[in-house]
């Protein structure tokens, strides 16, 4: 297939200072969880991005020296020889595909608290950086920066820089912004100076300007020198001199960098989850930009839709479309669009489980995407499978496992038919994304099917409900149960064990609900299971006209959510909707009039009027179809093996679903000597020691 010609302009080469991209897309810095301890994992996640088709492929944050550690948050360093050849793996990947390799240099300041480093955090006046997570939160206070801390800042700027460049990368970026060092001299809030660094927005901007200048001087312009800078803030303030700060500050930065990349100041609006908010929401803060400057522009916003790409271009918002969540979706993107494949782009969905690896400490995952973070480590490709069985596999359940499941099977070679009770295919996905906000979650099983459907060894039974005897009967070589978990009316006792089961009246679960069961009001939706689900009902019943009261034993609301920068938009729809929350609770009783709560820690008792109660707390997983398959004489009809995939294998996010389906997939029929996975290994300082000095 061709491509689209409306979509040419997406394929134009781009000048970036002294380098040239050869398209429009670009992978803009992001986290991966992926740290010089693993540069081999690192090199070939970002090496997928390049060979999809990426013209400039970035780093996540990058340290440039040991006062910048955000630990146990995973990040990257280069402080040193260890570091370049850590790196160098990465961008000698991403040039093996023509593809610009980008580095963030950052220093965290205030909000790098360097909990293992142990320097003292620095700031421009001392002003901390206040976290209200406790995973951030620290007693550890800055200090306020003199002359001599910001010549060293440009020092290790320029330090870094220089070792940046041995590294190989074509782009090195200053990042003013997200709270950082460098953005909080541009902000009044932190930079309380009265000294040419502080002040008036010119003073604040000054630090901006000279570490793009040091940069730029360290490698002799052979790099080119992106400023990456947060404008929400900015855009919002008043100023004298233009129609707002961010208009003063791109003013006088506008010939300093050779790219902007611009983007918010807050996680929740930066990344925003697709629940509350659409593709592109970034344009109206940014969007005057490249009315200031002459030098090309990037930015977010979720992108996935290519004639969206083509409308930022047209409409002179963006130079280049940037990426991050929909680069580790797909990959590919690019080369799609290119090839005329649009239908077989794997779009992000928006949910930012990519996002809470990071505040995991782990490698990054993708709902949508089972092979992030897993092309070293189990040489997992995203579009190749290799082809080498020509068995047949009947897969039970066509929800996210079983389809993802399928997909990967029948990329193998295998003979597939997937059996599913339901008239339509989507499992847990079929309710749950009718729920307030999450319609393109649907894509999980939208790009599954619509793959499947194309594909002449694929057969698929919609309401084909089957029982042991039925599959036995079916002639498969082997079988996959994806049947998924079942909710159950579980309490939380008050030292998070298990509670006891509750038997009253009008007492759901969300089966209950899935089942078109509406209560009757008022509700009280009790969440311990504090992911979007609890909150998610909650929101659905108040639009129905139910009066809710939402109860969790968690601190926030879906706290959970924190992780996938969606908690501050899911207490705006709660207060939006009416919706009362009660938190630090557990549920002791409910006789259908009363239900009994306690406080976690004191115990202390309360009581609310209710009608109906539901539960979103513990899920069950298993089959009592696997479980019937095998008490039978299964090997006696020819089945060579039966597995248990998904939630039906163990509960989960629809992220864990769907990669314990293709897991599942790629592993059927293997000898366990077959299954490789690699362990990675840091490159260590003393790995550079003179030989003499090593012995």
């Amino acid at each position: 297939m061709s491509r689209n010609p409306r979509y040419d302009v997406l394929f134009e080469p781009v000048k970036i200072g002294p380098k040239l991209a050869k398209n429009r897309f670009f992978q803009v810095p992001h986290a991966s969880g992926m740290t010089n301890a693993a540069p081999h994992v690192r090199a070939a996640f970002r090496e997928t991005k390049a060979e999809g088709g990426w013209a400039v492929v970035c780093t996540g944050a990058c340290s440039i020296h040991p006062s910048s550690d955000d630990s146990p948050f995973p990040c990257a360093t280069i402080w040193d020889d260890a570091d370049i050849r850590s790196h160098a793996v990465m961008t000698e990947a991403v040039h093996r595909h023509g593809a610009l390799a980008g580095i963030e240099l950052w220093h965290g300041g205030a909000a790098a608290v360097n909990r293992t480093s142990r320097y003292t955090p620095l700031s421009p006046s001392g002003v901390p950086w206040m976290a209200t997570h406790v995973g951030f939160m620290s007693s550890s206070r800055p200090k306020i920066m003199d002359k001599s801390d910001i010549k060293d800042l440009i020092t290790w700027h320029r330090d870094a820089a220089v070792r940046a460049e041995r590294a190989g990368f074509d782009i090195l970026y200053v990042y003013s912004g997200m709270g950082y060092l460098p953005y909080q001299f541009l902000l009044s809030d932190y930079n309380q100076r009265t000294d040419e660094y502080g002040g008036s927005v010119r003073n604040r901007v000054r630090l901006t300007e000279e570490l793009i200048d040091a940069v730029r001087e360290a490698t002799g312009g052979r790099c080119a020198v992106a400023l990456r800078i947060s404008m929400q803030e900015l855009r919002a303030r008043p100023s004298e001199n233009a129609p707002s700060e961010a208009h003063e500050v791109i003013g006088y930065l506008k010939d300093a960098p050779d790219l902007f990349d611009v983007k918010m100041d807050y996680s929740a609006t930066d990344c925003a989850a697709s629940r509350y908010t659409p593709e592109g929401s970034h344009e109206p803060v940014i969007d005057f930009i490249k009315k200031i400057t002459s030098k090309p522009v990037v930015g977010v916003g979720r992108f996935t839709s290519p004639d969206t790409m083509v409308g930022q271009i047209r409409r002179g918002i963006l130079d280049f479309i940037g990426g991050a969540r929909p680069s580790i979706a797909d990959p590919f993107l690019p080369n799609k669009i290119n090839e005329g494949r649009e239908a077989d782009i794997r779009e992000c969905i928006g949910c930012n489980i990519c996002i809470s690896s990071w505040h995991d400490g782990v490698w990054v995952r993708c709902t949508q995407n089972p092979t992030a973070g897993e092309e070293w480590r189990r040489g997992w490709h995203p579009e190749k499978v290799r082809k080498d069985s020509e068995e047949s596999v009947l897969v039970v359940g066509g929800g996210p496992a079983g389809l993802e499941a399928a997909l990967t099977l029948a990329r193998r070679g295998f003979t597939v038919s997937v059996a599913e009770k339901q008239r339509s295919f989507g499992g847990r996905l079929l309710w749950e994304t009718a729920l307030p906000g999450l319609k393109a979650w649907y894509r999980v099983a939208e790009y599954r099917l619509g793959q499947l459907r194309q594909m002449p060894n694929v057969s698929l039974f919609p309401e084909s409900d089957l029982s042991a005897e039925d599959v036995l009967a079916f002639g498969a070589g082997h079988v996959v149960v994806a049947t998924g978990a079942k909710w159950l009316k579980v309490l939380c006792g008050a030292n998070e064990l298990p509670g006891g089961t509750v038997t009253g009246p009008r007492v759901y679960t969300p089966d209950d609900l899935k089942a078109s069961v509406l209560p009757e009001g008022p509700v009280a939706v009790f969440d311990y299971d504090n992911y979007y689900l609890g909150t998610a009902i909650a929101e659905d019943l108040a639009a129905k006209g139910c009066a809710v009261t939402y109860i969790t034993t968690a601190g926030a609301a879906s706290a959970w959510t924190f992780m996938t920068n969606e908690q501050p938009l899911i207490h705006q729809a709660l207060a939006r909707r009416g919706i009362g929350y009660r938190t630090l609770e557990t549920v002791t009783g409910f006789d259908g009039e009363r239900l009994k709560l306690a406080q976690i820690f004191s115990g202390e008792a309360h009581e609310i009027a209710v009608r109906s109660l539901v539960i979103v707390g513990q899920r069950l997983g298993g089959s009592p179809l696997y479980d019937a398959l095998q008490a039978s004489d299964w090997q006696a009809a020819g089945i060579k093996s039966i597995g248990l995939a998904g939630d039906a294998h163990a509960p989960g996010a629809i992220a864990h679903a769907v990669y314990h389906g293709h897991k599942t997939a790629r592993e059927l029929g293997l000898a366990a000597e077959a299954i490789h996975i690699g362990r990675d290994a840091p490159f260590a300082p003393r790995d550079f020691l003179p030989l003499q000095a090593a012995q």
